[in-house]
């Protein structure tokens, strides 16, 4: 939860709040699980929307400051990225924040998070076909962003795959 919450946010202290609003929500909700699906599913349906949410709400406040540039754009250093590759990860992050949401949800889900794509599916309650098919597009709009700041690197399928 903390990963995906600091995926959208950027920011530990920020990801540390959306993740004890996360624990709250599922303290207070706990009565309205039903148990169609997982408990993990459930609580990561509950992270990527309290992170989204939390997202939404600062993009407006930037906007009511009328900021330049937005907040997100910001030299992200993920603290689980080796400190050979956080200038990559920097890069990596930058690009996936351009990612239409259900496109970023899905990469997040399954390559930060290293979740099965059937749970990403079902914590997206999408089908799993539509999960790959997110992650197809995610992938290769992501190569054409990276190799456009790269121009001297070949990135890979491999590269952006599991």
């Amino acid at each position: 939860m903390y990963n995906t919450a600091l995926s959208y946010s950027k920011n530990v202290v920020e990801a540390e709040e959306i993740t004890q609003d996360v624990f709250i929500k599922i303290y207070q909700k706990a009565s309205t699980f039903k148990g169609k699906s997982s408990v993990n599913t459930w609580v990561y349906r509950i992270a990527v929307n309290t992170s989204l949410n939390y997202t939404k709400k600062k993009q407006r406040l930037t906007l009511l400051k009328k900021e330049h540039e937005y907040a997100g754009d910001t030299d992200f250093q993920h603290p689980g990225a080796l400190l050979e590759n956080k200038e990559n990860a920097a890069t990596l992050f930058k690009v996936m924040d351009h990612l239409p949401p259900n496109q970023k949800i899905a990469f997040i889900l399954s390559f930060i998070e290293d979740l099965p794509r059937q749970e990403v599916a079902d914590i997206m309650e999408i089908s799993l076909k539509a999960t790959e098919s997110l992650l197809q597009r995610a992938k290769k709009s992501m190569r054409i962003e990276l190799e456009k700041i790269y121009p001297h690197r070949r990135i890979s399928e491999k590269g952006l795959s599991k």
